[in-house]
């Protein structure tokens, strides 16, 4: 059994952060493990509080995994604190690890503002250049690469100017109105588009978080990068395609929609 950490902030009401992660990882095969940044009191409709781990606490979580059972992969997703990113960077290095994806959330779907400004210079500094891919949507593009992003051309230029500062493949997700849910990735200086096709359900809450955590157990189960993009976009279509409708705002995905056997079974009535 391959296994994977994430590294991120909860959602209590199930659709997003290390809840989402452990799910998805779980649907693709893999043992999920985590380390929390912060709790964070959210839900479909919006952030209430959140409340941040000390960089100690969270460096004693990670050290717990990697000394017990490390992970062959790892995902990170919510660091809002210049101290909690330093420390995550640290620990990585000082473990060596691999297969590091990078989810840059900045903003929640709701719309709240998830890390300080300040914070994103040492997310660029000392994150990203340790991930083997990050996968920013638009609006995080924007801002770690200081361009406008207005077309697929933007999209592409942006994604080459990432990769080309901090040493990492970036996978530039689309939608936000300019292609139906198409993304681009720059690795080793070549770009790749890779089409999906767009599902009529406004129920996305979390799918930044299910992508890089599907990516991630993909990868540690040794599919390359390319391949585990693509199996990774078909299981976001399986769960935005379910059509799960719950919660009074931006709703989550159903991440186990492809679970089956004796015990995913209900009652009979």
């Amino acid at each position: 059994m391959r296994t994977v950490l994430s590294i991120a902030g909860t959602d209590p009401s199930g659709g997003a952060g290390i809840q989402a992660d452990l799910k998805t990882m779980t649907m693709n095969g893999v043992f999920a493990m985590s380390a929390i940044t912060a709790l964070v009191a959210q839900n479909t409709t919006g952030v209430r509080e959140i409340v941040e781990m000390t960089p100690d606490f969270l460096g004693q979580q990670i050290d717990a995994v990697f000394e017990d059972i490390p992970p062959d992969a790892a995902k990170i997703g919510m660091v809002a604190s210049c101290g909690l990113i330093e420390k995550i960077a640290e620990r990585l290095r000082f473990y060596q690890a691999g297969n590091v994806v990078v989810d840059p959330v900045m903003v929640a779907t709701s719309g709240d503002r998830l890390i300080s400004e300040v914070a994103v210079d040492t997310l660029k500094t000392c994150l990203l250049p340790l991930a083997a891919v990050a996968t920013p949507n638009i609006p995080e593009a924007e801002i770690l690469s200081g361009m406008a992003i207005q077309s697929q051309e933007d999209i592409e230029a942006a994604a080459r100017q990432i990769s080309g500062a901090y040493g990492c493949a970036v996978l530039l997700k689309g939608g936000h109105n300019i292609n139906d849910a198409n993304d681009y990735l720059y690795a080793d200086g070549a770009g790749t588009w890779f089409y999906g096709t767009h599902i009529d359900n406004s129920n996305t809450h979390g799918t930044g978080c299910t992508l890089s955590s599907a990516i991630a157990a993909n990868l540690a189960k040794g599919f390359d990068l390319p391949t585990s993009i693509r199996r990774s976009k078909e299981y976001i279509s399986g769960a935005l395609n379910a059509m799960l409708n719950l919660g009074k705002g931006r709703g989550p995905m159903q991440h186990n929609f492809n679970l089956t056997g004796e015990y995913a079974k209900e009652a009979e009535s």
